[in-house]
């Protein structure tokens, strides 16, 4: 009895056991990707026009992204508490949100509506936080794999909780809105105490290369039976049995990883293997923190000399050091200490800001991602002016095609730093390339070519929250990443203010004012006056032409987000070597 119970507590410090908890986290967080499902229902309970209805889509949109303070309470308060704000604000105002629809409490302005949708999807940012930073930390050498997977849970999280409702089958749809406030809720705190840092770079094992690919497997699995789940459901009127089999099925899914942590633990005792070192570049560590720097120590060292293993790097720092200190004691050189941390090491978002590796992440990360979302929040209208009559397939599979964007990106992106010893922005440049031929497609609007576009630009954008965490991480630390994390996912509101707000929709509402006219040519702009017609119905556009000028702008900005991923390789090629050098690796898979 006395030996299982010492199996259980080992249990319940694997790492892994954490990684499974993170993933089913992750599998309730995506409460932003469910709002095209219950902005009807508030729509028509609270007697809402479509323009209201946007600016609850942006209330929306600013809690999904908007951060700071979840950040600074991830490094103040303890992971669970964490976890317990983010579950009280999603109840919060989503719960609040509930009771008005049903009429259980007054009706309330629409702006307060707006905060109460911010409260709620921004604890979806607490369940991100905690998941990434705990996960990141108990697995500082596989950050791609583990930061994709569970972005990846995050992003099919959407069509996990529809199929759970579609399961209820309530004839009252606010219902739905009922899950969303209680579901994710329950779920963060019943891992609260579970998912959590547990010192995992010190629980190395050989077959940690086996379970990231039972990992992946299961991935795999996933998607494609919801994709199958989806179709089949789309053409084919279900039974209730038939609904709660494939539900069933879906929850042995989800469930079948636990398996890993419960072999590692009651199976045959591994030897482990040599402590996982945290990431760090080689040589600062240990010399940094008493060192004395002088000014020209940076100018004078050879570029190859961060190449060089720690010990003989710090010999010749301390011999250049020498020879400078004897210039400096002749007047010829000025000494100073060196003052903010390097590339690789722990930086507050203070420090980060004013670096230009920080800003070109997040730049490239505005191009890429925010191209992406636009054709994401513009699928409906996309698909029909191209002549398809239901838009609900490509919206299903966008969702798919991210899912598996984040999982390859993590995936691929790790083979580029572990068995190649190179930047993991050139992944990201690479994903950012496919983004501009799927952005051409779907501008082209040959012939099936909507499947391709949405296809490649699934992909693309659902590497970019795979691969920038992960490089976030590596080179600016781990100790301040929730606040790092958080700032980086601006990078979606303001890509769709840029791209949607002030791009696709003017050109769209041009291109259908000139078919409403005849097309005679009309000056841009009085766009914004000419949104609606003498009817106050809202004007449609045929064709490719309606989205040919956007596509091909977001195509361009790609290409501009890969030549910045590229010199932030060029950039950054010597710290990586550092970090993933071959002394340093071969530890996992």
């Amino acid at each position: 009895m006395g030996e299982f119970k010492e199996k259980l507590v080992t249990l319940y410090k694997s790492r892994w056991f954490v990684f499974v908890g993170a993933m089913w986290l992750q599998s309730w967080a995506g409460i932003g990707y469910l709002f095209g499902s219950i902005s009807p229902v508030i729509k028509s309970s609270l007697g809402y026009n479509q323009k209201q209805l946007a600016m609850l889509g942006v209330a929306k949109d600013l809690g999904d992204c908007v951060g700071f303070l979840t950040g600074i309470l991830c490094e103040v308060l303890p992971i669970w508490g964490a976890l317990l704000v983010g579950a009280a604000l999603n109840l919060f105002g989503y719960g609040w949100v509930w009771l008005i629809v049903t009429g259980q409490v007054p009706t309330l302005p629409l702006w307060a509506i707006c905060i109460l949708i911010f409260i709620g999807t921004n604890g979806e940012t607490y369940f991100n936080t905690v998941s990434l930073v705990s996960c990141v930390q108990n697995f500082p050498k596989s950050r791609g794999p583990v930061v994709g997977i569970l972005k990846g849970f995050a992003g099919l999280s959407g069509a996990i909780l529809t199929q759970i409702y579609v399961l209820m089958h309530s004839p009252d749809h606010a219902s739905l809105i009922f899950m969303v406030a209680v579901g994710p809720s329950l779920v963060a705190i019943g891992l609260m105490f579970i998912v959590r840092p547990v010192g995992g770079h010190k629980q190395v094992r050989p077959s940690d290369g086996k379970s990231f690919t039972l990992v992946y497997g299961v991935c795999l699995l996933l998607a494609a039976y919801m994709m199958g789940v989806m179709i089949v459901q789309d053409l084919v009127d279900l039974s209730e049995t038939v609904i709660t089999i494939f539900t069933s099925i879906l929850f042995l899914i989800l469930l079948s990883p636990i398996v890993i942590p419960l072999s590692l633990t009651f199976g045959p005792v591994e030897k482990p293997l040599e402590e996982e070192a945290l990431l760090e570049p080689q040589g600062h560590s240990q010399l940094d923190s008493d060192e004395v720097i002088l000014s020209e120590l940076e100018d004078e060292k050879p570029k190859d000399m961060d190449l060089l293993p720690a010990l003989e790097r710090q010999k010749r720092i301390a011999q250049l050091q020498s020879r400078l200190l004897q210039a400096a004691a002749e007047g010829a050189v000025r000494v100073k200490r060196r003052r903010g941390p390097h590339r690789g090491e722990d930086f507050t978002l203070m420090q980060a800001l004013i670096k230009a590796d920080f800003w070109l992440l997040f730049i490239s990360m505005v191009l890429g991602s925010g191209s992406g979302l636009t054709v994401i929040d513009n699928l409906g209208q996309m698909s029909q002016s191209l002549g398809y009559d239901n838009a609900h397939i490509f919206v299903s599979m966008i969702s798919i095609w991210n899912f598996l964007g984040r999982v390859g990106g993590g995936y691929i992106s790790e083979i580029v730093v572990r068995d190649h010893t190179y930047p993991r922005p050139a992944a990201l440049a690479a994903f950012q390339l496919v983004m501009t031929i799927g952005h051409l497609f779907i501008g082209m609007g040959w012939p099936g070519s909507m499947y391709v576009g949405t296809l490649l630009v699934g992909l693309g954008y659902g590497a970019h929250w795979a691969i920038v965490p992960a490089t976030a991480s590596e080179l600016f630390g781990l100790r301040n990443f929730g606040a790092l994390y958080n700032f980086l996912t601006l990078a979606n509101p303001v890509g769709t203010l840029v791209f949607s707000s002030l791009i696709a929709s003017r050109i769209y509402d041009h291109e259908a004012e000139k078919q409403a006219h005849g097309g005679l040519h009309l000056n841009l702009g009085s766009i914004v006056s000419q949104a609606v017609n003498s009817g106050g119905e809202q004007l449609k556009c045929e064709g490719y032409i309606c989205f040919f000028l956007t596509s091909s702008i977001m195509a361009g900005l790609c290409i501009v987000a890969t030549g910045l991923s590229m010199f932030l390789v060029f950039r950054t090629r010597i710290v990586y070597a550092s970090l993933y050098g071959k002394s340093s690796m071969r530890n996992l898979l």
